[in-house]
C-alpha cells in the first residue's frame, strides 16, 4: 500500500472531476486525478467524419446488455477530459424551478436550491468563457418564420463554450458539435480547467489508470482510505471523489458494497444505480428546396410553454458526408450530397421523469456485462410530451416550407447520462447528501452527473461543472477545519 501523498484522489477527468480538481488545487490542496483513458491526439483525426462517426474510433468498445439481455454499446468516451471533449459546447443553466420536485412529471427534487449553485454557475461560465454568436443568415430567416404570427414558439441565443476565433477556421467551425477540437477552440474540461493546473506541483494527472475499487483500513469498510487500479497499483488520500460518470461511478460503488457486504447494512444501497436518467433525445432533420450555406448553425434554442419539460436546439454543420454515416449504404452518394446541402438539423430534448427501476447494474461481481435497465414505458408523461413536441415542431417547419424526418437516439445515446447516485437529504431515498458525500461511508464523495436528481430540459454539462466546483470548494474548507 502506497503512503498518502495527496489530500484527494479523483476518479475521472470529465466535467465534474476536472472542476473539483481545479477547485481543490486552487485552494492549495494536493490532488491526484486518475483517468481510465489517455489524451486525445491533436493530429486532426478527431475532426474526421469517418473516424469519429462511421468507425467510432474514439468511442467506448465495452459491450453492455439491456433489460432483455440484448447487447448494446453505449456511446461513452474514455479520454482525458471525458465526454466534454466531444459535446456540442451548449452550456446552459437549469432553471430555478427545476431544482424543485415535480410530482406531476415524476421528478425528484434537489437537496439544494438554485441559489446555492448560482455562484458556481457563474464561476463555471467564467472559466469556460461562454459566448453567444449571431444567427447566420439562413438560420435567421428560418427563425423569423418559425416565431412569426400568433404561435407559442420563441427562440433564444444558445450559450456556447466556443472561442470567437473559430469563425476563422472553417474546418473547426463545421466540426465542433460531436467532435473534439485539436485547436482548443471549444471550452471543455481539459483545456479550460486541467490545463490551468497542469504545471502546479500540487496536481498530478495519471492517464490510463483504471480504478477497480476502494480500499480501507482496520476492518472498517465504512471508511474509505484510497483506491486500487487494474495494474495492481493503489493510492491513499483523506478524500476520494467519484467522477467517472453516471454509467461507471455507480458500478464501482455497487462492486464495493458487494465485496465488503455493506449492501446488507447501508440504507441507501438499494438505490445505488437507480433513478438513471438520459433525457429523451431525438434528432430532427428539416430539408429545404434551397441550399444551406450557414457554417456554425448551432446558435439558437427554442422554447414552447405548451411543452414545459422540452426544448429544441439547433445542431451544428451537416453535409452529405455526415448524413452518409447514418443512412443505408445503398443510397447513392450524389443523392445524399444533395440532401446534405439542403438540411438543417435540430435536437429535441425532453426531461425524463424519475423511475427507481431505470438503473445501472454492474456485472463485475457476477462475471457478466454491465446492464442498462431503462424502459420508456416507465416514463409515460415524458414520452407523451416528447412525441407531442416533435409533432408540433415538424408542423411548424412544414408551415415554413421544410419537410422533416426524426429519429430517437435510443439506448446507446448516453451523452446525457445522469442520476444513478442521486443527491438528497434522506438516506433511504438518496445515495449522497447535499455536499456529494455518500451516505454512511466516510471520505467518499461524488462529483459527476450521477448525483443530479433532475435532468432539466437542457444539456447538463454546465450544471455538472458547477456541482464539481461547489464540491471542491466545500471539501477544501472541510479539510482546512
Amino acid at each position: 500500500m502506497s503512503a498518502q501523498q495527496h489530500d484527494a484522489i479523483i476518479i475521472g477527468s470529465g466535467a465534474g472531476g476536472a472542476a473539483a480538481a481545479w477547485s481543490l488545487v486552487d485552494a492549495g490542496k494536493r490532488v491526484l486525478l486518475l483517468e481510465k483513458g489517455q489524451p486525445l491526439p491533436r493530429d486532426g483525426s478527431t475532426l474526421d467524419v469517418a473516424q469519429v462517426f462511421k468507425q467510432g474510433r474514439f468511442k467506448n468498445k465495452q459491450a453492455w446488455i439491456d433489460r432483455h439481455s440484448h447487447t448494446l454499446v453505449p456511446e461513452e468516451y474514455y479520454n482525458v477530459g471525458g465526454k466534454t471533449k466531444w459535446y456540442g459546447a451548449a452550456l446552459l443553466r437549469f432553471s430555478p424551478h427545476e431544482f424543485e420536485a415535480d410530482a406531476g412529471f415524476h421528478c425528484l427534487g434537489w437537496p439544494i436550491d438554485y441559489t446555492e449553485l448560482e455562484p458556481y454557475y457563474l464561476q463555471a461560465e467564467q472559466l469556460l468563457k461562454i459566448n453567444h454568436f449571431d444567427n447566420e443568415p439562413g438560420l435567421r430567416r428560418l427563425i423569423d418564420r418559425l416565431v412569426a404570427g400568433k404561435n407559442s414558439w420563441r427562440a433564444k441565443p444558445l450559450p456556447l463554450g466556443l472561442k470567437k476565433e473559430i469563425l476563422r477556421n472553417n474546418r473547426e467551425a463545421k466540426h465542433f458539435d460531436g467532435f473534439a477540437s485539436p485547436g482548443a477552440y471549444k471550452a471543455e474540461a481539459e483545456t479550460n480547467l486541467l490545463a490551468l493546473i497542469h504545471n502546479n506541483p500540487r496536481f498530478t494527472l495519471q492517464p490510463q489508470k483504471e480504478v477497480t475499487g476502494f480500499v480501507f483500513d482496520d476492518n472498517t469498510p465504512n471508511c474509505i482510505t484510497g483506491v486500487c487500479c487494474t495494474d495492481g497499483s493503489d493510492y491513499r488520500a483523506s478524500k476520494v471523489i467519484l467522477a467517472a460518470g453516471a454509467m461507471t461511478s455507480p458500478r464501482l460503488l455497487q462492486d464495493y458494497l458487494d465485496v465488503t457486504g455493506l449492501y446488507k447494512t447501508l440504507p441507501s444501497a438499494p438505490l445505488v444505480g437507480a433513478h438513471f436518467k438520459m433525457h429523451l433525445n431525438s434528432a430532427l432533420l428539416a430539408f429545404s428546396p434551397f441550399s444551406n450555406h450557414d457554417m456554425l448553425r448551432k446558435t439558437a434554442i427554442f422554447f414552447n410553454d405548451v411543452f414545459a419539460h422540452s426544448t429544441v436546439q439547433c445542431l451544428g454543420w451537416l453535409d452529405g458526408d455526415m448524413l452518409a454515416t447514418q443512412l443505408p449504404a445503398v443510397i447513392p452518394q450524389f443523392l445524399i450530397n444533395a440532401l446534405g446541402a439542403r438540411v438543417t438539423g435540430f435536437f429535441v430534448t425532453t426531461e425524463d421523469g424519475s423511475s427507481p427501476d431505470n438503473r445501472i447494474r454492474s456485472g463485475t461481481g457476477h462475471n457478466g456485462p454491465p446492464m442498462l435497465d431503462y424502459a420508456l414505458e416507465r416514463l409515460p408523461d415524458s414520452i407523451s410530451e416528447h412525441h407531442a413536441i416533435i409533432k408540433a415542431f415538424k408542423a411548424r417547419l412544414l408551415h415554413c416550407g421544410l419537410l422533416c424526418a426524426s429519429r430517437p437516439m435510443g439506448l446507446t445515446g448516453t451523452a446525457h447520462a445522469l442520476g444513478s447516485l442521486v443527491a438528497g437529504t434522506d438516506r433511504a431515498s438518496s445515495v449522497v447528501d447535499a455536499h456529494g458525500k455518500v451516505h454512511g461511508i466516510s471520505n467518499l464523495y461524488v462529483a459527476d452527473g450521477s448525483v443530479l436528481p433532475r435532468a432539466s430540459r437542457v444539456n447538463p454539462a454546465l450544471t455538472i461543472y458547477a456541482w464539481g466546483l461547489r464540491l471542491g470548494h466545500w471539501l477544501a474548507n472541510e479539510m482546512q477545519t
